[in-house]
């Protein structure tokens, strides 16, 4: 017994014609009867007595049509509710964002799901990236965006769509700092406030290799947290300078370090392997690549 089966029943049903039924379903009418008799076959009882030039449903056959109406309403339904996940239109979608992306990405995909999606409910959680990949494996988030720099290789995490953002140090307009034009050494920077985000094993031995030890984040960094926003609000409202991804704070001025640093931060989208994916990730996909870049 097949859905498609019991479509023909419901249009014999409404028509009394195999003729009728065959034109309106674009099917011959010698498919439609073997169609018909397939299935009264199988069900052990006939569906139909022919009365005149009409094909009336036995009684056995009202009660399959019944149940057939139902069967094929929720296979219809099945079907649209797949359609609607797709195209972004309903279900739920729960993502976990990194302090780095999560301040140039979170607000923006959120203001986008509620605009064009507003029917998906929506779920971001923030934190470090360990936290936030034991919610990927435990099954309460689809995905993370996370510095793929921060993430431990494991064969169960796929990682892709790696976006990379220059990283730079950053103060207030009228700050001393900016007013250097030479160029600013670090020690010069470590008179003032270093801000950031918890830094990867990889940033820290770039700053290291670039100006000394002291450089090192458990050194130097005494302002520390996850969201990105605080920290640049706090940057801008006093002498504290920023370590961070130019693009998340286009505020604020860039220092001209001497020796330059070349910080970059890798920014990746990371499932699950052998899950199937959230649908609404293809929306996600595509804000990552318009807003994960420098500018």
């Amino acid at each position: 017994m097949t859905l498609v089966q019991l479509r023909h029943l419901i249009s014999l049903a409404h028509t009394g014609s195999f003729s009728k039924s065959a034109q309106a379903m674009h099917l011959t009418q010698p498919a439609l009867s073997r169609s018909i008799r397939a299935l009264e076959e199988e069900l052990g009882m006939p569906l139909f007595d022919r009365v005149g030039r009409r094909n009336e449903l036995t009684a056995f056959g009202r009660e399959v049509l019944e149940r057939s109406r139902h069967l094929v309403f929720e296979a219809d339904e099945l079907r649209e509710s797949g359609r609607r996940l797709r195209e972004g239109e309903g279900g739920t979608v729960r993502i976990g964002m990194g302090s780095g992306p999560g301040a140039m990405l979170m607000t923006p995909f959120l203001m986008h799901m509620a605009k064009h999606h507003p029917r998906m409910r929506v779920a971001v959680a923030r934190g470090g990236t360990d936290l936030l990949v034991q919610s990927l494996r435990a099954h309460t988030l689809d995905a993370l965006v996370v510095d793929a720099r921060s993430l431990k290789p494991a064969p169960d995490l796929e990682l892709g769509l790696v976006r990379e953002m220059r990283g730079t140090f950053m103060c207030r307009r009228g700050h001393p700092l900016a007013r250097l034009r030479a160029g600013v050494g670090f020690d010069a920077v470590r008179r003032y406030p270093i801000a950031s985000t918890p830094l990867s094993d990889e940033v820290a031995r770039t700053l290291v290799e670039a100006y000394g030890p002291e450089a090192h984040p458990a050194h130097c960094v005494t302002l520390q947290c996850e969201e990105v926003p605080s920290l640049v609000e706090v940057a801008r409202q006093s002498d504290a300078v920023l370590l961070a991804v130019r693009a998340a704070a286009p505020g604020l001025v860039e220092l001209k370090m001497n020796p330059p640093f070349d910080g970059v931060a890798r920014f990746g989208l990371v499932t699950l392997r052998r899950r199937t994916e959230a649908p609404a990730l293809g929306i996600l996909r595509a804000l990552m690549q318009a807003l994960i870049r420098d500018n």
